[in-house]
């Protein structure tokens, strides 16, 4: 079978099918029929001259050429989505640079990593936050460029990833400048029965922070939970709670004196990974924060890469 003779309509009701793994849901988004779905998808298979599905009743599985074909066409499509959001951007005079991160992510750690970019006419910011993983699916699908996580990404052959370590921030206790003075408890033994502020138990620092606690068997009394760092931010600089935060989350309240910092363990620190796709198009973008990264953090283990 010649490229010419390659059907990329047919291709692309196929890879919707695979991608959403229903036949219904497929039909639904491509705004036809579950038939015409159907139609498309063997004209394919005619042409390849391969099953693409392994048909068992009203079940779908893709076959083995199936999962092949799947793969190049989540490459086809997706650099597709790529190169529209490409010029999109150029329509208007700009390089468009789109970043997710983490919703449990300092939006101060976000600002200052991507602070070259801000002074750059040549380029638009497109700025998103959610759940690692959907974060993760829109990357691969080069609907992000980027990705600043707080945890690293586990190794997966089927889905190729690059972790960069930017560096570590340090953790702290803190707490209203009128009830409490600068370092004045051990962390956690300290901390017996104080009204505290925490990160959510899904984040990573939480996790740390509880283990500390149950080594030490110390008690803290649990006041808050809050996934997102703003919030967080708002309830320390208000309630009058200590809370757990990295320092870059409340660095203006440290600054001005409203926080202090009431305690500090090298146990607990909080770092910050950029992920890419193996294959990204960014113009460059990506290299020059990644580099300007790599300088603050030199004397740290650098690149963490998770490829085939």
């Amino acid at each position: 079978m010649r490229l010419e003779q390659l059907n990329f309509h047919h291709l692309r009701y196929f890879w919707r099918v695979a991608k959403l793994g229903h036949l219904t849901r497929a039909a639904e988004e491509l705004h036809t029929s579950q038939s015409a779905v159907s139609a498309q998808i063997r004209q394919l298979e005619k042409h390849l001259g391969e099953d693409l599905f392994i048909r068992e009743g009203r079940r779908l599985s893709l076959s083995d050429t199936g999962q092949l074909v799947f793969t190049y066409a989540d490459n086809i499509f997706g650099l597709s989505q790529e190169m529209l959001g490409r010029l999109e951007g150029r329509s208007a005079g700009v390089t468009r640079l789109r970043v997710g991160s983490v919703a449990t992510l300092s939006r101060n750690y976000q600002e200052n990593w991507l602070r070259p970019m801000l002074s750059d006419p040549g380029v638009a910011l497109t700025l998103e936050s959610g759940q690692l993983e959907g974060l993760l699916e829109r990357l691969v699908q080069h609907q992000l460029d980027v990705v600043l996580a707080n945890e690293t990404v586990p190794a997966d052959p089927d889905r190729p990833l690059h972790c960069r370590f930017l560096g570590s921030q340090a953790v702290s206790v803190v707490g209203p400048a009128h009830r409490w003075e600068a370092g004045s408890l051990r962390i956690p033994e300290d901390l017996e029965g104080i009204d505290m502020a925490l990160p959510g138990p899904r984040h990573a620092l939480r996790m740390r922070f509880d283990a500390l606690c149950v080594s030490a068997d110390v008690r803290p009394r649990l006041r808050a939970e809050v996934d997102d760092m703003a919030m967080l931010r708002l309830i320390a600089r208000d309630s009058g709670w200590l809370s757990v935060l990295p320092e870059v989350v409340v660095q203006d309240e440290l600054r001005n004196g409203v926080l202090v910092t009431v305690g500090q363990t090298t146990e607990l620190v909080e770092n910050f990974y950029a992920i890419t796709t193996p294959q990204h198009h960014y113009g460059g973008l990506v290299d020059r924060l990644l580099n300007g990264s790599a300088a603050t953090a030199q004397e740290e283990d650098g690149d963490i890469t998770h490829q085939q």
